[in-house]
């Protein structure tokens, strides 16, 4: 067993954890933060995308021992505990940016990096280029990339960004 300390949304963690235990094994069984989801286990759907350190990461792919001493955000960190939801959030859900909503948080979570990474002024072929490692089986992708957009220019006048 390995010991393990963290910061999930802003809560210290402390855990005794097989070396081998996946980030988003640890998310979902030990912490039961579930909106993190396990898509493909290949890292190549994007369901499972959290922040470490502020950066998008695959959470099926990278192993809990290597957050230990980091800070990880997953979409329920994103706004706090009855607070709105946050600009991306938001604008998912005013632009219909999901249909069944497995993917949705790992879009976010992407999108939110994205505009950390990008700014808040994102043209569609920046959005798509930059959810290439984000599958969605159900839309057909135009309103999530309108909801990103909106999300983006959302995040420049709010405290959440």
């Amino acid at each position: 067993m390995a010991k393990i300390s963290m910061i999930v949304n802003g809560n210290p963690v402390n855990a005794n954890v097989d070396p081998r235990t996946l980030l988003v094994q640890f998310l979902r069984e030990n912490l039961r933060l579930t909106g993190t989801h396990v898509g493909c286990d290949t890292s190549q759907c994007g369901a499972c995308v959290v922040h470490l350190d502020g950066k998008a990461v695959k959470s099926c792919t990278t192993l809990a021992v290597m957050a230990d001493g980091h800070e990880v955000k997953t979409i329920e960190g994103l706004a706090a505990d009855g607070a709105p939801l946050h600009p991306m959030q938001e604008a998912f859900r005013e632009h219909h940016g999901l249909q069944c909503g497995f993917c949705t948080p790992g879009m976010i979570m992407t999108a939110v990096d994205l505009v950390h990474r990008k700014g808040h002024e994102l043209t569609d072929e920046v959005i798509r280029e930059e959810l290439e490692g984000n599958l969605c089986r159900c839309t057909g992708y135009q309103n999530i990339v309108a909801s990103i957009a909106a999300g983006a220019k959302a995040m420049a006048k709010s405290d959440l960004a």
